[in-house]
């Protein structure tokens, strides 16, 4: 059979089902975004690969990954980001650590046990909270938090891991509330209702059945946050002094993204692919996040 009479063929089927068109249609142009999507990946993949590499190389795999002096711009530049990717382990883990329960208790509650007014005033505010841009969260850390910071616990300066870590926490409950919201509820009622006839509380209920059955959403959740924290710039650089630090809690200290942003306008040469090296480690960094936390999902999905 040739190629037009397969065409006729087609064409004929989709007039005696106009339907089975429309969904044909659909699942080529949800194929086409697909394939867009993953062609984006490989193409920061490799423009990362080719454009930080050098650098890695020229200045050595273990100095610069394990160095602890950054100094792009001296006389005799260092560029050792080992400060920076232990800020970022630790500012990050120090974000999710505060946001994540904080926000998975609000999503069970607002779910759950809230009268309806309240959940829809609460769902408006956390949507705002989600709408507000970085640069605000930063303005108001920087008058706000960094001044509390330093006059409560009488540091010189209270732009640090802890204001970061902070605002971080902050920034990423919106996403946690919200998709550990829309899990929560889309887990039939059937399930609540044949606990309760056993004999448990409700307490009991949407803690030992509702969460257990909305796990693989929360668990979404809780991977948008960990995104949203690793991949904030422009708060950060405003609550962290941007200094490079070993990291510590009451210190300044700079992330790997503030790192990229705050000398990439300046930089030439040596420095500006050591820049890019820096986003291939953090990349690199986010992927193995996710791989992690995929395997573990994975995991826990069998278990």
């Amino acid at each position: 059979m040739n190629l037009k009479n397969r065409a006729e063929i087609l064409v004929s089927g989709y007039k005696a089902n106009p339907k089975r068109f429309v969904e044909d249609l659909i699942h080529f142009i949800f194929l086409i975004l697909g394939l867009i999507t993953v062609g984006c990946v490989l193409v920061i993949t490799v423009y990362l690969i080719i454009s930080g590499l050098p650098a890695i190389i020229e200045i050595g795999p273990i100095d610069f990954l394990f160095g602890t002096r950054w100094a792009s711009t001296a006389a005799e530049p260092s560029f050792g980001i080992l400060p920076f990717i232990l800020t970022s382990i630790y500012g990050t883990a120090g974000a999710i650590i505060i946001g994540v329960p904080i926000g998975f208790f609000v999503a069970v509650y607002l779910a759950k046990m809230s009268p309806k007014k309240f959940k829809e005033a609460m769902q408006l505010c956390v949507g705002v909270l989600a709408g507000i841009p970085s640069v605000i969260y930063g303005l108001v850390g920087m008058t706000v938090l960094v001044p509390a910071i330093r006059n409560i616990f009488d540091v010189p300066d209270g732009a640090s891991l802890l204001a970061a870590i902070i605002v971080l926490a902050v920034m990423i409950l919106p996403s946690v509330i919200n998709v550990s919201l829309s899990a929560l509820e889309a887990v039939p009622h059937e399930y609540e209702e044949a606990s309760l006839s056993l004999g448990a509380t409700k307490t009991e209920t949407y803690f030992k059945v509702t969460v257990p059955a909305a796990k693989s959403g929360i668990f979404t959740a809780i991977v948008l946050g960990i995104g949203r924290a690793i991949g904030e710039a422009m708060a950060i650089m405003m609550v962290a002094g941007n200094v490079a630090n070993m990291p510590s809690l009451f210190s300044s200290v700079r992330f790997l993204t503030t790192a990229v942003a705050s000398e990439m306008s300046y930089s030439s040469g040596l420095q500006r692919q050591a820049l890019f090296s820096i986003a291939l480690v953090l990349f690199l960094f986010i992927m193995i996040i996710n791989a992690i936390l995929n395997f573990i999902k994975t995991r826990s999905q069998k278990i």
